[in-house]
Formats: C-alpha cells, structure tokens, sequence
C-alpha cells in the first residue's frame, strides 16, 4: 500500500497508520487549507499509540478499502495523536463529552473547515451494531447532511464551539481557608471503597487515584486523622498485591476494568510509572511498610530499565497488545508455570500469585483478548505465610521467590513483546524526574538521581529551540511548541533534582523555565496559565486549563512550583502570582473538589507554609548524609531543601548561614526565621518534630 502523508511524522502513532489507504494528513496548513478549499468537512482522528480500540478500529475501519474510498472522496481525514496534541485533544474532547455524554479515544471528530465540531464519539464498528451506527453509515449520513443542509450543520457546531469556550468559565472564589480544605479531604475519604480501595464509581474501572491519595496524606499529617491513612495504606496495599502491578517486570498499568486491581487495561503510560511510584514513596515514609517501597523500586526499575533511551530521555508508553490480543503478553495458565518452575516451585509460586488450573480471567466472547481460562498474577497469600506453612524463615522464602520471578521474567521475555511507543515528551520526563529525585532521596539510592539527571540533561540539551522548549522528540530530532504542562512538570523535576544533589544548574534551568512561561504562557487580565504560548496557533478556543485528570494540570503544578521558587529566591513576585491563582480557582474548586486533587494539595501547601531546611557540608561527608537521611527518613510533605557545601550567601535562602565548628549543619526555619542549627541527626529530628526517631 502506497505511503499518505503520515510517512513524513515522528510519532510512531501516526507512522502506524502511514500505509492505511486512508489518505491521512497530519494536523497542519496543507490539511485544513485544502479542507477551506475544497469546502470539505474534516474527519478529525485522534488517539495514541499504546490504545488497544485504536487498533481495532484501524483494522476495522481505516484498513477497509470500501471505507478508505468515502473518506477520500468525502472528507479531508486528519490523524493526530493526543500525546503530541494536547490542546487538540482537550478542545475537540469537550466537544466528544457535549455531543455524547462521555470521552475515550479513539476519538471520532467532524470538523467544518472553520475547525468547529458538528458531530463527534469515539469508537465506531464499520458496521451498524445492535442499535450502535457504524462508521461507514454515518460517514455517509453526514456526508450527506453537508451538501445538503450544510447551514443547519455549520448553526449546530457554532453552538458548540461557544459550549467549549464557556466550560472553562471561572467563578472567582474567597479563597478556600484550611479547614475547607480539610473539609473536601474527609469528603474524599468517604468515596474510597472500603474493601478494595479506590475511589468507588458507578462504573467498574478504577484508576490509581495518586493525587487523591496525596492530599489525603497532607490532611493526614496535619491532623492525624487516621480514616484518611487508612484509606491510602488499603489502596496501595490492593494496588500493589493486584494485577494491576506487574509483578514479574515491575511497572503499573494505566488501570483496573474491575473494583479489586486485578484486571487491568494492560497499557503501561509514563506518567504513571511517575506519579503511582511517587505515591508509594509518601505511603512508605508514613507508614514505613517496605512493600510500599518494594512497589516503588519495582516501577522505577521498571522504567529505567526498559524506557530510558540511550541518550537519557524516557519514552511513552507499552502497548496493552501483542500479537493481536490485550493481555497476552502479561497472562499465564497453571501448565506454563509448572514447565518453566518445576511441580515444587511451581506449587509455591501459584499459591503466592493465585495460578489455577481454572484461571481468575476468562474472556471468552472477546475476540480481541485471549480466550480461554488465564491467570492474572497478583498476590493471594503473603510469603511470610507461606513460608510459616512451610515452616522456613521468611527471609530465606523471600531469596527463593526472587529467583523465581527471574525464571518466569526471563520465560516471558521470549514472549511478542507489546509495542512500545518511543517519542520522548517533554513534559512527562518532567513528572518521572521529580519522582526519581524524591525516591533518590527516599531511598538513598544516588542511581535513581543519575537516571533523573540524564533524561534532564537529555531535554535542556535536545528539546530547547530558541529558548522555547519542545514537546516531543522522535527520529532523532525535536519538534513542536511545548505547552504549559511541559513547563510545569519540568520544572517541578529540576527542583526535585536541586532538592535532592544540591547541584545549582538544575535551579538555574528552572528558573529560566518559569520566566519563559510567565511571558508566554500568563493571563496578564486574570491571572492563571494558558494551556499554549500567546504565539501558538490559533485554534476555536484558548484554554486556560486548571482540573487534574489522568495528570495533574499545568496550573496546579505551576501553582506549587511559584510557591516553593517564591521561597527560594525570596520572589514576591512569585508569591503574588500563586496567590493569585488561588483566587481565580478556588471558586471551581470548592464546587468540583474531585477535578481539582492536586490543586488542593497546592492550596494545602500554601496555608501550611513551607518548612525551609538547608543542610551545608561536603556531599562526600558520611555527616551530611546523615543529616540528609533524617531529613527524607519521615513524611514531610510540605518542605524545600537546600543544599550548599560551605557556607554560601548566593541565594536568599542561604544568607547568613553558616557551619557549626566546621561541622555539616543543618538548619530549619519557616519565613526564614530559623531554629537552632544542628550537627547530629538526633538534634535535627527533634528541630524536624521526627520525635519517634529519638525514641
């Protein structure tokens, strides 16, 4: 099959479809200025490369010779992906929820020329289908409508567009004071289900709810309500135990189709990999339960492992397909296991992970998953139970199923491995440096920060074009103008990075990053963020982006990252601008808590204050490290560190603070009015209020 315009693309979701005799172009001039010149109404695609129904529609529908032959003759087809088009993606999304009352991709658009939705869904089969239309049937049907009632059409997506525009109307709010916030926390906790964790929904799905969960731990700190620890410890404890962990690889899927984790949906997306690995680190700090810092090292080890690329940065996303079918890549029957183990170990290992010759997943009817009884692995029965069965130590049980998930890791790895999508984005390597910062931090493993440093390295180097950054690179070269979330999250991993090594080019670059988008990115007239720079392309809306989804919003993060730089540099003007945020959004906040996780996490924040900690000493010195333990040893969520190894008036923060005797020392302030310094750990812990450590 000949090549259409897709050949010419970088996204390996677009060149998936560069063959189909579909004849796609890429969002772009020569698309919608044929599609004016022609007076042709645009079929918009958007979807993304790790999407299981994406594939299937393509099979279905865009590999159809009979369907190929309507779109080209009747429409001008453009294929996007999300991941590269954000700001598409959020526009044309809100126009998929207006005309049928729910979202998902693939993401079925009709455009006029104009840009503005007449008709929009999601998966289409090519047929009619028990009372759903097929694709085929309604590209002629609107086809059709647009020769022949084109004014009615064009009446109906004006419509639209100003529906669009006005779901991002804001109503200024007082403010929410602490206990509000509080308040909405304790609300939250009410909604977890209290058998398998998670926010319970009327649906099956459920999403590992990362930032729910933080601002939850922030309450939990603060008032030490313990039904709000015990609805984060029961979730991670079913996340990690579920199938929605990969027990053998590491890594999280992007999520459960079922209310106890052990189906998952099997993609594995970046931001995940970030914010779920983040998560467990801040569970493993309050609750000091090492399986939650066992889950982490598995997501991360996971990531490095088999996301970084050579140069540093990380890449997208795995498929939840191989050879054709979802799943099967990850599931396994109880003969497989005792080929691979041994009848012993193999005994073992099925009574730990719930292998049966019966199988827990069995999707018959589904011609697109495995048929058949298969296995999911998750955790049934602890090893320490196992292993008190069997009447051995744990700790030696524990060596002994270490082997074993090596023996079923490598049998796996023979495997079709699921595709993997290899464009690097800006803007979740953001979100995985600032996780690998903290856990580098946390964990005391410097091989998590020089993971982070080299996909930072990776960008400030590859994905910067005249002092703007990028927000993707693929086949060797960078390309299109970043949004506000590329500078959020990456900022926010710069500052992770600083926090965590001392090293001041991380700080400088972020700093540099924040300006570039105060003048691009900023609402001068209201405050807040655009989602695109003042010189993107126009489109039919400007967004001013502020609810969290499946990532935090580029304002909740920026809103964190002026308050934390505010306290840095002693910036009022900084200041001023979060705090001015707070009042453009604290109004949709209060009356759509559930949208807005991080952006109370941010407000938290700012009511509590930042407790400021420098530490100076040579990073060498085995008395710094101990002071930085004890620093990372406990859940403190709301602080910022600094680092200097000699005394060091550069920054605000560092002035007038100097070595005791010589001595790595410590000091801990808030509003830079400082506590006594200290040059053991037991005298920071008690300046910290770690109290348990000095008992």
């Amino acid at each position: 099959m000949p090549a259409n315009e897709l050949i010419h693309e970088t996204s390996p979701y677009l060149l998936q479809h560069a063959h189909n005799p579909v004849n796609w172009f890429p969002w772009g001039p020569e698309a919608l200025e044929r599609a004016r010149g022609e007076n042709k109404l645009i079929f918009l695609s958007i979807g993304y490369a790790a999407c299981h129904w994406c594939h299937v529609m393509e099979q279905e529908s865009f590999e159809n010779g009979e369907i190929a032959e309507i779109l080209n003759r009747d429409f001008v087809s453009i294929k996007v992906d999300r991941e590269e088009r954000p700001d598409l993606d959020e526009i044309y999304m809100n126009a998929t929820m207006i005309y049928t009352g729910q979202g998902g991709w693939p993401m079925s658009v009709w455009l006029t020329p104009q840009l503005k939705p007449v008709f929009a869904g999601t998966y289409f089969p090519p047929e009619n289908y028990y009372g759903r239309p097929g694709f085929k049937h309604l590209l002629r049907q609107l086809a059709e409508r647009w020769r022949e009632s084109r004014e009615a059409l064009e009446s109906q997506a004006e419509q639209v567009a100003g529906a669009i525009a006005s779901m991002q109307a804001l109503e200024r709010g007082p403010g929410l004071p602490p206990e509000g916030i509080s308040q909405l926390a304790r609300r939250m906790a009410q909604a977890y289900d209290p058998h398998s964790g998670g926010l319970a929904s009327g649906g099956t799905n459920k999403f590992p709810p990362s930032m729910s969960m933080d601002l939850l731990l922030r309450e939990y700190h603060k008032s030490g309500d313990r039904v709000l620890l015990g609805a984060v410890e029961l979730t991670l404890q079913k996340m990690g135990d579920g199938g929605i962990y990969d027990h053998l690889g590491g890594g999280i899927h992007r999520y459960s189709t079922d209310a106890r984790w052990l189906v998952p949906h099997f993609e594995k997306m970046l931001y995940d990999q970030a914010l779920v690995s983040s998560i467990f680190l801040d569970g493993y700090q309050v609750t000091g339960r090492r399986q939650f810092a066992d889950r982490a090292r598995g997501i991360l080890d996971y990531v490095i492992r088999d996301f970084q690329s050579p140069a540093g940065g990380f890449y997208s996303s795995e498929d939840a397909d191989s050879d054709g079918k979802e799943g099967k890549f990850y599931i396994w029957t109880l003969e497989e296991a005792q080929e691979i183990l041994g009848e012993e170990d193999s005994a073992l290992f099925a009574s730990h992970y719930d292998i049966t010759e019966w199988g827990n997943w069995d999707h018959p009817g589904d011609a697109h998953v495995p048929a058949g009884p298969k296995n999911i692995l998750q955790v049934v029965r602890p090893i320490e139970t196992i292993a008190r069965l069997n009447g051995v130590d744990a700790t030696v049980f524990e060596a002994r199923f270490d082997s074993l998930r090596r023996k079923m890791l490598e049998a796996r790895s023979l495997r079709p491995r699921p595709g993997r999508d290899d464009k690097i984005l800006c803007g979740w390597n953001g979100l995985m440096i600032a996780a690998l910062a903290k856990a580098a931090a946390v964990l005391d493993e410097p091989g998590y920060g020089a993971a982070g440093r080299g996909a930072a390295g990776f960008i400030l180097s590859s994905m910067i074009e005249h002092g703007r950054l990028l927000t993707t690179f693929g086949k060797g070269r960078a390309r299109l103008m970043a949004y506000l979330t590329d500078y959020a999250f990456l900022v926010e991993g710069l500052l992770g990075l600083y926090e965590w090594s001392g090293e001041r080019e991380w700080l400088n670059a972020a700093v540099k990053l924040i300006e570039t988008a105060l003048e691009y990115y900023w609402d001068p007239k209201e405050g807040g963020f655009f989602f695109t720079a003042a010189d993107h392309e126009r489109l039919i809306h400007r967004s001013k982006i502020s609810t969290d989804s499946a990532i935090p919003s580029g304002n909740s993060v920026m809103l964190a990252n002026l308050h934390r730089l505010a306290v840095l540099l002693d910036r009022s003007d900084l200041r001023e601008k979060a705090g001015q945020m707070i009042g453009l959004f604290s109004g949709a906040v209060e009356k759509h808590p559930f949208a807005y996780d991080r952006m109370l996490a941010g407000i938290q924040a700012w009511h509590a204050g930042l407790v400021e900690i420098a530490i100076l000493g040579p990073p060498g010195d085995p008395r710094t490290r101990q002071l930085i333990r004890t620093v990372y040893s406990r859940y403190l969520p709301n602080k910022i560190v600094v680092r200097a190894e000699r005394d060091d008036d550069s920054l605000p923060f560092l002035a007038g603070k100097r070595l005791l005797d010589g001595q790595p020392t410590a000091y801990v302030c808030r509003n830079y009015a400082c506590r006594r310094p200290a040059t053991t750990p037991e005298q920071l812990a008690g300046e910290l209020g770690f109290d348990e450590l000095l008992t």
